[in-house]
């Protein structure tokens, strides 16, 4: 199997992954030529081929995420192919970079001359919203892993964008009852002045204040910056019980200052765009240790036999180990679900796929229950509706395309900086 590299673009047929690196949006694309035009009845009687393309955080601020939802994608590609059940995917892999650097505008043309109908991703809810309204344009479904912002629920996207992660709404709930289970009073905020962070601070900040705290001190940032002090120094100036940081890899620089501030790591707060293992992580040496700071990322507990498969997919392509699977699961899920859904419509259109997303997800209420894309397609090929339940949960997604029934993790770092989650 060809290495999965960042520096080439790539494509995975039939179980050989070849990958790549760059970013984004996509605009018209057509089914593969041999396909005859779908009826709409699926069924898996067609054999088809369907071009994807993922726009994942190779590089950027959130390019921890890479590896987990890269490592998830290619994983449930591999397995698709190799199960040889009527649906053969062909994956254009790009890089998104984030919204200051803004590599997938490099990258559009990639995927445009790669002919996608569906694309995984983005990561990051600000990159998504740059491209969305591009994409349902184009008539190319949209799946992304980790977009948690609210107003996506509501956007006027023809019915093509889906995710498998919960909104901030639930985030912010989770993490403002755990701030305020734990007994603190008063809360600071750090935040990311764009919508992820603003979102998620608005919730955390009702749902702590509604249990009886009050948030004394906030202080935003810009995407990019890279100074910080003023926003520790409005933080320490109340010494609130709590600290919330709402980043993603900018912790790395604000976490040292708030400490330096005389703010003890255990009373630190983290969300998905932060909550990493950092202790196993080349390019951070904190010179303290995280032990007690908590957080929250969406997702149940892996299964071990997926996270091995996860390990040897990804370390056998050339790459180092997976040490954070933030993410991981709901990748995964979103190419079997899409793969589910060609097959259930007999076409790789954009819109045909789109239309079966909610039944093989178990959206009807009518489906029979499967977790594996085998399991699955042999419904499907069998003149059945199948229900996935996969690896980030039931799914199910509702008329909006959001994950109806997601769960939201709790964790805590050791004192080698390492998290493990408590719920």
């Amino acid at each position: 199997m060809t290495a999965f590299t960042r520096s080439r673009s790539a494509k995975i047929l039939a179980g050989v992954a070849l990958l790549s690196a760059s970013a984004i949006v996509v605009a018209g694309c057509s089914s593969t030529p041999s396909e005859e035009p779908s009826d709409g009845g699926g069924g898996g009687s067609a054999d088809l081929t369907l071009e994807l393309g993922s726009l994942l955080p190779q590089t950027g601020s959130l390019s921890f995420l890479g590896p987990p939802m890269e490592s998830g994608v290619g994983l449930a590609v591999k397995e698709v192919n190799d199960a040889a059940a009527g649906v053969t995917i062909n994956l254009t892999a790009e890089d998104e970079g984030d919204t200051d650097t803004k590599a997938y505008e490099t990258s559009i043309s990639k995927l445009q001359s790669a002919g996608v109908t569906a694309i995984v991703g983005a990561a990051a809810s600000g990159v998504s919203r740059l491209i969305l309204d591009g994409n349902v344009s184009a008539g190319i479904l949209q799946i992304s892993a980790s977009n948690t912002g609210p107003d996506f629920t509501d956007w006027d996207d023809n019915g093509l964008y889906f995710r498998t992660a919960p909104s901030d709404l639930l985030q912010g709930e989770v993490l403002g009852n755990l701030i305020a289970e734990d007994g603190a009073k008063t809360l600071g905020v750090i935040y990311q002045n764009d919508a992820y962070g603003t979102g998620l601070f608005e919730n955390i900040q009702s749902t702590f204040e509604n249990a009886g705290g009050e948030v004394v001190a906030d202080a935003s940032y810009n995407v990019g910056d890279g100074q910080f002090d003023a926003q520790v120094e409005t933080i320490k100036a109340q010494n609130p019980d709590a600290v919330a940081i709402v980043s993603f890899d900018q912790f790395k620089t604000i976490a040292p200052l708030l400490v330096n501030a005389g703010i003890s790591p255990d009373k630190f707060y983290l969300v998905d765009g932060n909550l990493s293992d950092y202790g196993s992580s080349p390019d951070t040496n904190f010179p303290f240790s995280l032990e007690g700071a908590q957080g929250t990322k969406p997702g149940p507990a892996l299964e071990d036999d997926f996270t091995d498969r996860l390990q040897e997919y990804w370390t056998g392509e050339g790459n180092p180990e997976v040490n954070d699977f933030t993410y991981a699961a709901e990748a995964y899920d979103a190419v079997v679900l899409v793969a589910l859904a060609s097959l259930a419509a007999g076409s790789t259109e954009g819109a045909d796929i789109a239309a079966k997303m909610a039944e093989v997800s178990g959206g009807s209420g009518e489906g029979e229950k499967c977790t594996s894309f085998v399991d699955c397609a042999e419904i499907i090929n069998g003149g059945g509706t199948a229900d996935y339940d996969g690896y980030s949960g039931e799914i199910t997604f509702d008329e909006n395309g959001d994950p109806q029934g997601a769960s939201i993790g709790t964790y805590v770092y050791n004192a080698e900086n390492l998290i493990s989650r408590t719920n």
